[in-house]
């Protein structure tokens, strides 16, 4: 994402209405090695961790679990947040589409440490 880009506004709405696909993020902008993201998750993701990252969950629109191995899930509604730290396993669970706000470094994998279909390496900017 270039400077001049960083200089506009986003319209998260606009942005989220760009897209339909799941589990598939986008750059919505970036600082200082960090990406922010926007993603539709529905259904249940892939267990996986992220060693060296933590990542952040936004809920913007609808309901999130955020499944840890040996917790209860956590539930996120709308305007609630959560971050997963590094080295925790996990898997995002939703049973109806969820839009998502996401910030984690610009080196961060979706699927962290499993590489599978849904493993997106150079995730694309909107």
């Amino acid at each position: 994402m270039s400077y001049k880009q960083g200089m506009d506004k986003v319209d998260l709405h606009a942005k989220l209405a760009s897209f339909q696909d799941h589990w598939s993020p986008k750059i919505v902008g970036a600082l200082n090695g960090q990406h922010v993201k926007l993603a539709k998750f529905c259904g249940e993701f892939v267990w996986h961790q992220h060693e060296g990252e933590d990542e952040l969950f936004l809920v913007l629109r609808g309901q999130l679990e955020i499944h840890l191995r040996g917790r209860s899930p956590v539930v996120l509604n709308e305007g609630e947040l959560f971050i997963v730290p590094r080295g925790v396993e996990h898997k995002p669970v939703a049973a109806e589409e969820a839009h998502v706000l996401l910030f984690e470094p610009a080196a961060t994998v979706n699927t962290g440490d499993v590489r599978d279909h849904r493993t997106i390496i150079a995730p694309e900017s909107i």
